[in-house]
């Protein structure tokens, strides 16, 4: 049974991709997912946060007192440096040792210092990078459009700095999401991963304070993802890995049949470990041999917008059929 696929131009042996998380930060993990099966990883984000976030630790240990600005450059350019190099170090350990893509993550926010630091990671081995861009839109006077440029300019600076394959994990939280992602695509990215995972906050009521919601997803958050990529795979220029809600082996098979060219998964492998990986697999091969399909590239998208009998199924938003009586 033939389970390779192609993803951003890389042929992977399986359509599971170990998605970017705390399990992908370290060699010996790492390995522990390849081992399970994973045929690609991504590893965990290098985020722009933490550096801006370290700098100022470093600037308040130093206590500069009145500003230097010569002072703070440095300690800015050293703790970016430091962190960068620590993860390039990653980067070219697993190209030592693994025999799957590794797939660098950048989690950004402006389009200044990334397209420096992807040419860096792009020389240090990596197969690809995946860029995980989100601007939570919660300024009611900040325009969607001026969202969405954003992310076009950081994803067009990116792309001139480097010559692997490039993709974009978003959010659904545009005001066009069709639209918004058609427009990411015509940047020449290679693959999109719907959808992102975010901190999601949640109240203590005893205690008044603002702590964690779930920090798994759930076999339930499959729904928006599966939606959107059986509407998108043949309509955006680039391919789709889907993300959120892949517990098992139904999951894999129906994000494929949407039209999804791999899956990320994460969750399940911290809930059930790597060898979750291995069942999904058996899962996807003996779905193959029961409906007499020799390899997945023949299910990818069997059952994407475009090729259900009824494509208003996907596009149905309301509970008509179950809520007002008609069969």
């Amino acid at each position: 049974m033939d389970l390779t696929t192609k993803y951003m131009g890389l042929k992977l042996k399986n359509p599971i991709i170990a998605g970017s998380s705390g399990l992908t930060s370290n060699l010996a993990d790492i390995l522990e997912l390849e081992k399970a099966g994973a045929s690609a990883i991504v590893l965990k984000s290098l985020f722009e946060e933490q550096i801006l976030h370290n700098y100022k630790d470093k600037v308040s240990e130093v206590n500069l007192g009145e500003p230097y600005p010569e002072a703070h450059e440095y300690i800015s350019r050293h703790t970016k440096q430091r962190v960068l190099e620590d993860y390039l170090d990653l980067v070219s350990r697993c190209k030592k040792v693994l025999t799957i893509p590794v797939i660098a993550s950048i989690n950004c926010i402006t389009p200044y210092e990334w397209p420096s630091f992807a040419g860096e990671i792009e020389a240090a081995g990596a197969d690809a990078l995946e860029l995980n861009i989100f601007f939570l839109p919660s300024d009611p006077q900040r325009m969607g459009a001026l969202i969405e440029e954003n992310y076009i300019e950081i994803l067009n600076q990116v792309l001139m700095k480097v010559s692997i394959p490039v993709s974009v994990k978003v959010s659904p939280y545009f005001s066009g999401l069709s639209n918004a992602l058609l427009r990411f695509s015509f940047t020449g990215i290679k693959g999109m991963v719907l959808f992102n995972r975010f901190f999601s906050p949640d109240i203590d009521i005893e205690e008044l304070k603002v702590t964690a919601g779930p920090v798994f997803s759930s076999p339930d958050d499959i729904n928006l993802p599966l939606r959107w990529i059986a509407m998108l795979a043949d309509r955006i220029y680039c391919d789709i890995a889907a993300s959120s809600g892949v517990h098992d082996g139904k999951a894999l098979v129906k994000v494929l049949l949407a039209g999804a060219k791999a899956a990320e998964v994460v969750s399940i492998c911290y809930t059930l470990g790597p060898s979750a990986i291995g069942k999904m697999l058996k899962f996807l091969e003996d779905y193959l041999q029961r409906h007499n399909y020799s390899s997945v590239s023949e299910i990818i998208g069997k059952m994407s917008l475009r090729q259900v009998e009824n494509p208003a199924d996907y596009e149905r938003v309301q509970f008509l059929k179950y809520y007002s009586g008609i069969e």
